[in-house]
């Protein structure tokens, strides 16, 4: 009994990486991440570097297995792999992904021998975050899933959002954590503590009354198709007929809308398949109706490269060619070892080009947007880049590749932390579900159901105007929080020296 005593910690570390996952859609359970972090927390503080490590990593398994499990029904309902391939490569990615806690506890060890409370908590918070950063946009291109900030667009924490960001909402939530351990072992006395976390999240609730961008027209009508397109059967040429005449009848029976959005791909074939007996006749009825038309389709091709693409159709026809690329979805990385992986176990993939990181705003509705195609709408600095430029943002994405799980909230759950960054509308299309409005202070306001054929229309406002996260971007925050915990550090120690 003593000895599984002695091991409690790596006991309870993949239950309460659980509890994070908890914290999330659809779930929803958003102050539940705070005693998730303390347990980190505590455990980082109380056990020897290495065993707190394992228990990070142990944590990490907790939470990204039961946050990113619906990989396997890409790879194995809709990618072709045989179920002990897929469940073997579900573990690996949940595997590596659970490193980054374990890193977080590795990097933390060196901060919580300081004995000014202030730096260890605000330094081990921006440590979270800032590898939250690493493997969320640079790591392969990027996976920001179960960042802690998502989880708090329901708390007062959203209200710092359109200030710094998701990263922001998670340092502070983070702080708040770690704040609470302190308070529990008697190092952080309870009633400055507890002004302080008050005050914090008070801050937080006044921060989400306040508007940060400003109606630059009237509300105008917006339509979003959803095809409920079986991922089994999209690409095949046979469906082809009848995909193209459902999206088309969908249409038609709202050209009293001034923009109709399709979802990601819903043309299931090249531009130069569908140009002049498909698109071509649509475009001028669309702009007979005065409305614009937003497809996506694959273009290129014809032994050239070819792009994942959106195109506004009406009064302005333009392309945008997608730029973040999906890892193993759209692009292979890390050749040729998991080109030759993915051979072995016969998953095909494509092998799309990125689109350039500027690329002019497509317009609709008489305004300009900014959009994103699939996983894009996960990046904060790929939705900034040209916000200025942009009255609203699209989102078009085909989450159907993972079924009935988790995943579609999540992501909807990414689509609406944009919005709040940016204070815009956002309308987002999609194949089988999330389809939706998000209005700028990140709630949905109207949604349809999932794995239904169906439209769903409401009005959005073109706004205008910058919030201060779209001003800074993601490295003015990270270089303004290492400044926060360098100023108490010096602080800390001019005290010091007084006394």
């Amino acid at each position: 009994m003593t000895e599984l005593l002695h091991w409690k910690w790596e006991f309870a570390a993949p239950f309460m990486g659980i509890l994070l996952t908890l914290a999330f859609a659809p779930y929803d359970a958003a102050y539940a991440a705070l005693p998730a972090l303390m347990f980190l927390y505590g455990s980082w503080s109380k056990l020897p570097p290495p065993r707190a490590m394992l228990c990070a990593y142990l944590f990490g398994l907790g939470l990204f297995g039961s946050g990113i499990w619906w990989v396997y029904i890409s790879l194995h309902d809709f990618g072709g792999a045989d179920a002990l391939s897929a469940a073997l490569l579900t573990l690996l990615l949940v595997g590596v992904w659970a490193v980054f806690p374990a890193l977080t506890a590795g990097l933390t060890a060196p901060v919580l021998r300081s004995k000014q409370i202030a730096v260890r908590l605000t330094a081990a918070a921006l440590l979270w975050v800032a590898v939250e950063y690493f493997r969320g946009y640079w790591l392969l291109n990027g996976f920001p899933w179960l960042q802690i900030g998502y989880s708090q667009l329901t708390t007062p924490l959203a209200g710092y959002a359109p200030v710094s960001g998701v990263y922001g909402v998670g340092f502070v939530l983070a702080l708040s954590a770690f704040a609470g351990v302190e308070m529990l072992s008697g190092r952080l006395k309870l009633l400055p503590g507890l002004t302080c976390l008050l005050l914090v999240w008070a801050g937080g609730g006044l921060l989400r009354q306040h508007e940060w961008t400003t109606a630059i027209g009237e509300p105008f009508k917006v339509t979003l198709v959803q095809g409920n397109i079986n991922q089994a059967q999209k690409w095949l040429p046979s469906q082809k007929d009848s995909t193209l005449q459902l999206y088309r009848q969908l249409t038609e029976q709202h050209w009293d809308s001034r923009v109709i959005i399709w979802p990601e791909t819903a043309i299931p074939a090249f531009l130069s398949q569908v140009r002049e007996f498909y698109l071509e006749p649509l475009t001028a009825v669309a702009r007979a109706h005065h409305a614009d038309l937003v497809v996506s389709l694959p273009t290129g091709g014809d032994g050239k490269a070819y792009f994942n693409s959106v195109l506004a159709l009406g009064e302005n026809s333009a392309f945008y060619h997608k730029n973040h690329l999906l890892p193993f979805g759209e692009y292979l990385p890390l050749q040729p070892l998991s080109g030759w992986i993915l051979d072995l176990i016969s998953i095909p993939l494509g092998d799309f080009s990125a689109g350039e990181d500027r690329q002019s705003l497509l317009r609709a509705g008489g305004y300009p947007f900014t959009t994103t195609i699939c996983y894009e709408d996960a990046f904060g600095e790929q939705v900034i880049r040209q916000i200025d430029q942009a009255a609203y943002i699209v989102n078009v994405t085909n989450d159907a590749w993972f079924g009935d799980s988790s995943q579609p909230y999540q992501h909807m759950q990414m689509a609406q932390m944009r919005a709040l960054e940016t204070g815009r509308y956002l309308a987002r299309a999609t194949n089988t579900g999330m389809t939706g409005f998000i209005r700028p202070d990140g709630a949905i306001s109207s949604q349809a159901p999932l794995f239904t054929t169906t439209t769903l229309t409401d009005s959005i406002t073109p706004m205008a105007g910058l919030t201060p996260y779209a001003r800074m971007g993601d490295n003015t925050v990270f270089a303004g929080f290492s400044g926060l915990v360098l100023l108490l550090y010096l602080a800390g120690g001019l005290f010091k020296n007084r006394n």
